[in-house]
């Protein structure tokens, strides 16, 4: 599974896709919490992550949806900088 970002102790990852299932969505590790946000609207359908990381990962989501949109459908992974690189 590529890592595509790292910031503030978070881990993006995304997983292959002929291993993967809709809907389109990324991995998420924060220390011994792990969640899937959907790249569509940023939101948490599984997992454990605390609410204050899952704001900063919908906003990850949010600022790079188009380029993480196309490397589900291509499986072109690219690394990512923080969010805080990008403000």
């Amino acid at each position: 599974m590529p890592v595509i970002s790292r910031f503030y102790g978070i881990v993006i990852k995304m997983y292959l896709k002929q291993k993967e299932h809709n809907p389109p969505h990324i991995h998420a590790i924060y220390g011994e919490y792990v969640g899937m946000f959907t790249l569509s609207d940023g939101e948490m359908f599984e997992g454990d992550i605390p609410t204050n990381i899952q704001k900063m990962i919908k906003e990850f989501v949010f600022y790079y949806r188009d380029r993480l949109e196309i490397m589900w459908r291509t499986q072109q992974f690219e690394m990512l900088p923080p969010i805080n690189d990008c403000r």
